[in-house]
């Protein structure tokens, strides 16, 4: 299952879901931002990183969402911290890092070197099996849990969270998020069935436009958050495709994708986890041109 793209989503949407995973959550744990860097020189892409506000010096925070086992990864995110954190000393007073997994079985093997930071409190372990019942768990958390749950078990743990987001004190966006999340997850870990008909099966209401959406069409706003979106989109795609290359992409290239309607720009943010090679992507544009009515 590709959750890495869901993972991003959900951080952005609610930068606050990272300490609800850990013990450490500084004061204005609301302010942070989510966003990604790049570290030139060495190159260095370093998707999840958390930010205080501008005016305010505070921790950083990096995140790995790892859903495969990488033996090398600790030397990785560690020397891309460590540099980050250099090069930005005058504005960030401390580092944490987090690395979340589905399981303890896909952390890498070679430890040892690494014990200092691992064992003390700056390097944070998340293992989302042993966080508990999607049920017992926040919204937000329980959405990442609902990626390792069983198929068969899925659909009954999706509606308890839809039901409890729409019992949650969230304004009528964030509820439309979260549940666009819920629903996205259940997409992808059922693959026989539709995105209609998965809505169906949750109990959510084909006919009835979330009360933000009536608002931002009656005020005009549509438009603009559609193209909000769009940007975001490729961004995030752009960043993912990246770092899945380990190259940066032509100009060429990215005006391709980047003339995409949103719809196939989340199929592509899915489907470049599959990606080994340029010629992955190329191939994939060539099969997934723009709709005509779009061009």
């Amino acid at each position: 299952m590709r959750r890495d793209p869901l993972f991003y989503k959900l951080f952005q949407q609610s930068p606050e879901l990272l300490f609800d995973l850990i013990e450490t959550k500084p004061d204005n744990a609301s302010d942070y931002r989510f966003d990604s860097v790049a570290v030139k020189e060495p190159k260095f892409e370093i998707d999840g990183v958390f930010l205080p506000p501008e005016n305010q010096i505070g921790a950083v925070y990096f995140c790995e969402i790892q859903m495969q086992k990488d033996e090398r990864l600790y030397e990785r995110l560690l020397a891309e911290s460590m540099l980050y954190f250099y090069r930005n000393r005058d504005r960030f007073n401390d580092w944490q890092a987090v690395i979340v997994y589905p399981s303890r079985g896909l952390e890498q093997s070679g430890l040892y070197p690494h014990r200092t930071f691992l064992n003390g409190e700056q390097v944070h372990r998340v293992y989302l099996d042993e966080l508990g019942e999607v049920r017992d768990l926040p919204v937000t958390v329980g959405a990442m849990v609902l990626t390792i749950v069983n198929e068969a078990e899925a659909p009954d743990a999706a509606r308890d969270l839809i039901a409890r987001t729409e019992q949650a004190v969230l304004t009528p966006e964030e509820k439309h998020d979260i549940i666009d999340i819920v629903t996205s997850i259940l997409v992808y870990k059922l693959k026989n069935l539709s995105r209609l008909e998965i809505k169906a099966m949750l109990g959510i209401d084909l006919t009835q436009e979330p009360r933000a959406i009536r608002e931002a069409k009656e005020e005009g706003r549509e438009e603009g958050r559609e193209e909000v979106r769009g940007q975001e989109a490729i961004a995030l795609v752009t960043r993912l495709l990246t770092r899945r290359l380990r190259q940066d992409l032509s100009e060429e290239m990215r005006s391709r994708f980047s003339v995409l309607p949103l719809p196939l720009l989340e199929d592509l943010s899915e489907a470049l986890l599959d990606f080994t090679t340029l010629a992955d992507l190329e191939a994939w544009l060539e099969a997934h041109p723009m709709p005509e009515n779009d061009r």
